[in-house]
């Protein structure tokens, strides 16, 4: 299965934002950072907001952060909502002569399933290593805790 673009930005942002815990982040540090399009970031971070993981504050000293808590972001549950795929192939519109005898549709949806389910054992916190926080995103990274 391979994730969206979409989803790869939300998730860069919910990152970005968890490690910088102690202020407001704006999108283009975010988009700097990342070397993406601010453009695109903004529809990132609206649906971000939409979904409640995200707090946004308008304005000259605005910004946004994370709306809970790193340990309460669980990873499986946010890319499904990001995805909004309900299966991986759809079969429902084809004129597939085998579709009766085909075991792909049942076989591909037991797959996602556990694709997800094994997501869902992880929140935003497990996806930051304390340890390399500095190196990766420099010396104002909030230690977690």
């Amino acid at each position: 299965m391979q994730l969206s673009r979409f989803t790869d930005y939300s998730i860069r942002v919910l990152l970005y934002t968890a490690v910088h815990s102690d202020r407001l982040v704006t999108l283009a540090e975010i988009a700097d950072f990342y070397g993406v399009s601010l453009e695109h970031l903004r529809k990132v971070v609206h649906n971000l907001g939409k979904l409640g993981l995200l707090k946004t504050q308008r304005g000259k000293n605005g910004g946004m952060r994370l709306a809970c808590a790193t340990k309460d972001i669980n990873i499986g549950i946010t890319i499904a909502q990001l995805e909004n795929n309900p299966s991986l192939i759809d079969c429902s519109g084809l004129n597939c002569t085998i579709l009766p005898a085909c075991g792909l549709p049942r076989a591909l949806k037991k797959a996602q399933r556990a694709f997800f389910a094994e997501l869902e054992q992880y929140t935003l916190q497990d996806m930051i290593r304390p340890e390399c926080l500095t190196e990766a995103f420099g010396t104002d990274a909030v230690p977690l805790s």
